[in-house]
């Protein structure tokens, strides 16, 4: 990888002499490449790995050490230059490799794999959106269908089991 870029985007780096604004510039080229589209190969790690690879990045957890020290849950990413941090803010989004999961930053806390919404659209077509009230078991009438009744109970029993309606 050529150093006239950044590790993870491949943005382009001023080089020195131009504008004198080289330090300042490449500075906030690094923390963007950084930031911009997160990804971490891990969540709440706090011991910083021993041989880091530029444009690897991770979650610090809550008691960091080493050269971590002082930056609980900041996204850490090693660059060239060293460990560049990231102090997360309400909203932010990562991607966590090592889980395969979306980890979300609020209220001063991650939280891994949750995904909060009002409903579920596909194509313009909401396919799960509020949760309805309880649907009875069948019982009693004037005629009794055993296989009707186990084929409705067994559906109400998996669809209960996922938590998609009510007991």
């Amino acid at each position: 990888m050529s150093d006239d870029i950044t590790p993870r985007l491949a943005l382009p780096l001023l080089q020195p002499g131009q504008a004198q604004k080289e330090t300042t510039h490449n500075e906030a080229l690094a923390l963007l490449d950084l930031a911009v589209q997160a990804s971490v190969l891990a969540v709440g790690t706090d011991a910083p790995p021993a041989n880091p690879v530029a444009g690897n990045a991770w979650i610090v957890g809550g008691a960091p050490t080493g050269g971590w020290t002082g930056q609980a849950r900041a996204i850490a990413g090693w660059t060239s230059g060293g460990w560049r941090f990231v102090a997360p803010r309400d909203g932010m989004a990562v991607w966590s490799v090592a889980d395969g999961q979306i980890a979300r930053f609020a209220s001063g806390a991650w939280t891994l794999g949750v995904l909060a919404g009002s409903r579920v659209s596909i194509g313009g077509v909401d396919v799960v959106g509020a949760r309805r009230e309880a649907i009875v078991e069948p019982s009693g009438g004037p005629v009794v269908d055993v296989e009707a009744r186990a084929a409705i109970g067994a559906i109400l029993a998996a669809l209960r089991g996922h938590g998609l309606i009510s007991i």
